[in-house]
């Protein structure tokens, strides 16, 4: 029985579907920049391209020189102190680091996957509002709100029945109380926000 609850609240979790949310809107946010960028690049590129033809591959040659000298200077001074014994300890405390860090990195992973599932939630109801507000205003467009006389109320059962068939005739009650409920999950989203 507890594999099936387990099945269950997987299948029924958001998370991961607000996470794929939350990813699509950071990555258009993102996309949005790309111009800015590319704007940037296209200005800088002439000068970085003239400092590029500019530059004798000569130095550049002797530069790669003295930093390959380097290099191998410190691999041979490394592999000449080497001890087996060290290397058998340090060799088990860099594991135990890495056992360490890894955690620490799972640790940071869940919390980044929570904190884009969030915002995926926080799109996700800001959409839902965006596009009921939108539906609202198409239908108030298609269907014009028509202007109607209040029907007094009456006590007793004639005067529920009254009520009903006067509510089941405004359709622009309807609209309206369909608009307002629309509007409370974009609120929401604002105030979160």
């Amino acid at each position: 029985m507890a594999i099936a609850d387990d099945l269950k609240k997987t299948l029924t979790d958001p998370t991961p579907l607000y996470f794929a949310a939350g990813t699509a809107d950071l990555a258009l946010q993102q996309a949005k920049k790309v111009p800015g960028l590319l704007e940037q690049l296209r200005a800088e590129a002439p000068a970085r391209i003239e400092a590029v033809l500019d530059t004798d591959p000569k130095v550049v040659q002797d530069k790669a020189k003295v930093a390959q000298d380097a290099v191998t200077a410190k691999v041979v001074e490394v592999f000449g102190a080497i001890d087996p014994k060290k290397l058998g300890e340090t060799a088990q405390d860099l594991a135990l680091r890495g056992v360490g860090v890894a955690a620490e990195y799972a640790v940071r992973a869940k919390e980044t996957y929570d904190r884009v599932a969030e915002h995926g939630e926080q799109a996700v109801r800001s959409w839902r509002g965006e596009v009921a507000d939108e539906i609202v205003d198409i239908a108030g467009a298609v269907e014009p709100e028509p202007v109607q006389a209040e029907v007094p109320a009456q006590d007793g059962p004639a005067g529920a029945a009254g009520e009903e068939k006067a509510s089941a005739k405004k359709p622009a009650a309807r609209r309206a109380a369909a608009k307002k409920a629309a509007a409370e999950p974009a609120a929401e989203a604002a105030v979160e926000s």
